[in-house]
């Protein structure tokens, strides 16, 4: 297999990735065929799953805009992936000119391309870490620079959850960001559950079973426990709730059954 330019030597181009995968349900170009071959496994299972993803940017893109309404003007979004169409950095900075964004992401491939992207924009920047190392994310040289964290963020924590074993302490990580924020802040997460999903739980494993397998296991939280996330947190109306129906801006009986696969919500720090 050929190595394209912008594949870090780094990586090995035989595994797949899921924010390559990722990538490849959102119509982009910066995956291979072995995450093809994932993608395509998974949605023998589930093949709704691209709907899934693209109601979850959809989200992303309507409480971006949400938190660049309330004032808000520094955005950090963790488990950023590969930028694609109406990221953080362009809808924040539509709405907010100046708007300050710092992507995260462990993937060599999404911080390489973060970067190429985000040459010549000053006011955003990639670090290379891991949402689990919180002290790493918020001593890196790109959030000093452009993150006063005396003043409100936006805290993205957006299809990255479900990728974080319990036995990892995800809700400790989280609670480590919570503490870091100034009085304001707003945490927008997305999180996949088995609730709502319009297929019988013992398919929808079928594709859970596709993540086991190339080590990236998918954690199918319930609603109870993608709410403890937002512990220390006041929720924003409607609340937590399947991704379509959080601010819409169309109909959601127009939505796919598929694009209801998983939870979506936004809290304010008092």
């Amino acid at each position: 297999m050929e190595r394209p330019a912008w594949a870090p030597r780094s990586i090995d181009i035989t595994v797949p990735s899921v924010s390559r995968i990722y990538d490849y349900y959102l119509g982009g170009s910066h995956n291979f065929e072995v995450d093809r071959a994932a993608a395509r496994k998974a949605m023998e299972y589930m093949p709704g799953l691209p709907k899934t993803m693209q109601a979850n940017r959809a989200f992303l893109r309507r409480a971006v805009r949400f938190a660049a309404e309330q004032g808000i003007t520094q955005f950090l979004d963790v488990g950023s992936g590969i930028p694609t169409f109406g990221n953080v950095h362009e809808v924040a900075q539509a709405s907010v000119p100046g708007a300050r964004v710092v992507y995260v992401d462990h993937d060599p491939v999404a911080v390489a391309h973060s970067e190429a992207v985000l040459a010549g924009n000053e006011a955003a920047d990639v670090v290379a870490a891991d949402l689990l190392k919180p002290h790493d994310i918020l001593g890196s040289p790109q959030v000093e620079r452009l993150i006063d964290l005396n003043r409100p963020v936006a805290l993205l924590l957006v299809a990255i959850l479900h990728f974080v074993e319990d036995t990892d302490d995800p809700y400790g990580a989280v609670a480590e960001l919570r503490d870091a924020l100034a009085p304001g802040s707003l945490l927008i997460l997305t999180h996949a559950s088995y609730e709502g999903i319009p297929v019988p739980p013992e398919r929808a494993e079928g594709a859970v079973d596709v993540y086991r397998d190339i080590r990236n296991p998918l954690i199918m939280r319930s609603r109870d426990e993608i709410a403890r996330f937002f512990e220390g947190y006041d929720m924003v109306e409607p609340g937590l709730v399947p991704m379509p129906l959080w601010r819409p801006e169309s109909a959601p009986e127009d939505e796919d059954p598929f694009a209801f696969s998983g939870f979506a919500g936004v809290g304010r720090t008092a």
